[in-house]
């Protein structure tokens, strides 16, 4: 038998199902389905196993993605649910079962005993708070077949924070499409389609109007700059249902520091290389994003980024190599590497940024989940 008849052969007998029993439409279900679409544009069965009517099961079908629902469950001991997601794993011959959201975890292992021949995995999206080395944790985790880190940080958390057998965990970074960065786009194009100025050094950030994004942290740095040219470029929207109290608390800020020719805010937008390609640096403002796509996505771009020195951003920019670290939290500091910026005290090249990115190509990505998963 042939290789592509061979690998024809344990397509068609793996089944692979994206469980996601929340009703959020995040990052971390947005990875699942992102990544629900790769293995099936790659020839693999997949399902995507979630509530009815939920953001993640809308995207899906548009996706052309075969849904199966599931009911409500709680995040821990719902052996209802459990054998109920059992059931329906039989009913459909799903071989394999990824799970990414911690509240999956436990009806994902109820159903592994259940069906003993399951695969099951879970690829990590959150750092752990704490350490989960008790007796429940430890058995919980002893059904995964797989636990998949996006980054070696997180790998070394596992190891130090719970009694995961290390043979079973493996290091496969999250991926990204570059061809929609691909695109030919002049800074000064870019930002006539934002509308902002083309004179000036520009800092921008990305992202929802949300504490935990940053956006005040950069403002207070912006007005703590001893270079008055520098202006930054805010883009996104107040988090949906949660209310604008953040965003009005950046307008009040802009408006009683006199900083309303100097920031520029705009709304959310599909194009997001044009964002990247008009501003001169990213900023990563968060406290200690565990894993920023949208740096990725800067590198992509060729932007390089000034990103907080705490959880996975120092090692997708090599510590350093790949972009600029200030104290995390830290406005004064935030400041001063701006500024430092501005002086030239910190030239990133912009194809060695571009070239870094290929190692989160998604079909480079999808081709290690294969070998991890053995379909």
């Amino acid at each position: 038998m042939g290789f592509a008849k061979l690998r024809y052969f344990y397509l068609v007998k793996s089944k692979v199902g994206y469980i996601c029993g929340t009703d959020s439409w995040g990052g971390l279900e947005m990875n699942q389905l992102r990544n629900a679409i790769w293995m099936h544009e790659r020839g693999h069965s997949v399902y995507v196993i979630c509530l009815k009517g939920s953001p993640i099961a809308k995207n899906a079908e548009e996706a052309g993605i075969p849904t199966i629902f599931i009911q409500k469950h709680r995040k821990y001991f719902d052996f209802k649910r459990g054998k109920e997601l059992a059931t329906i794993l039989q009913q459909h011959q799903i071989t394999h079962l990824l799970v990414r959201a911690i509240h999956d975890m436990s009806i994902a292992v109820i159903a592994k005993r259940k069906v003993k021949s399951l695969h099951l995995s879970y690829f990590m999206e959150m750092q752990l708070g704490v350490k989960k080395t008790n007796f429940l944790h430890t058995l919980r985790f002893s059904y995964f077949d797989l636990w998949a880190c996006p980054l070696h940080w997180l790998s070394d958390q596992v190891k130090t924070m719970t009694r995961f057998n290390h043979a079973k965990l493996k290091v496969i970074p999250s991926g990204l499409d570059l061809r929609q960065f691909e695109k030919e786009l002049e800074k000064k194009d870019a930002r006539q389609q934002l509308e902002l100025p083309s004179d000036c050094i520009l800092f921008g950030l990305i992202g929802r109007f949300d504490r935990h994004k940053g956006q005040l942290l950069l403002l207070e740095a912006l007005q703590k700059c001893q270079n008055k040219e520098i202006g930054i470029v805010l883009l996104g929207e107040p988090t949906r249902n949660e209310g604008s109290g953040y965003a009005d608390q950046m307008n009040t800020f802009i408006e009683e520091h006199q900083l309303s020719n100097r920031v520029f805010v705009r709304p959310f937008r599909k194009d997001i290389d044009v964002f990247y390609k008009a501003v001169d640096w990213f900023v990563m403002a968060s406290k200690a994003e565990t894993f920023g796509m949208v740096t990725i996505e800067a590198m992509a771009c060729g932007t390089p980024t000034l990103g907080s020195n705490a959880g996975g951003t120092p090692e997708i920019l090599h510590f350093g190599e790949l972009g600029v670290l200030f104290e995390s939290l830290n406005a004064t500091d935030l400041a001063a590497k701006m500024d430092e910026i501005t002086l030239g005290k910190h030239a990133i090249d912009r194809k060695k940024l571009i070239q870094a990115a290929q190692l989160f190509d998604h079909n480079k990505v999808c081709e290690q989940v294969e070998n991890a998963l053995g379909i």
